[in-house]
């Protein structure tokens, strides 16, 4: 029954994946956690947050490169305004990722001070 119940922990106990607000989001970056632009190419040149690596969601790539990263990390997204971003982390965590932040806001949110 012990074996049972863990099972079934284990199996409905879905990875979570938090919007969060703008200062907290800092501090995770502070703490040295993955960042990841899931933008465009051309958008991510135009203007990032410093140590992002852009992992374009709309890329036929999106997956395999998604792959390389650890799924063990705790890992921080955004996008432009936080749809991709949560659509990507969605398909993270569908690949086995265990713990997902997104900006609340995104990138549009992240500029405004």
């Amino acid at each position: 029954m012990k074996v049972f119940l863990m099972f079934l922990i284990v199996v409905f106990q879905l990875p979570k994946v938090e919007v969060i607000e703008k200062a907290k989001y800092k501090e995770y970056i502070a703490q040295g956690y993955t960042l990841v632009d899931v933008r465009t190419p051309d958008e991510f040149e135009a203007g990032h947050i410093d140590g992002a690596q852009n992992i374009n969601v709309k890329s036929d790539a999106f997956v395999r490169e998604i792959e390389k990263l650890s799924k063990s990390d705790t890992l921080l997204v955004y996008c432009r305004s936080g749809k991709r971003s949560l659509y990507a982390a969605q398909v993270m965590v569908s690949f086995g990722f265990e713990k997902i932040y997104d900006l609340e806001g995104g990138f549009l949110n992240w500029k405004q001070e």
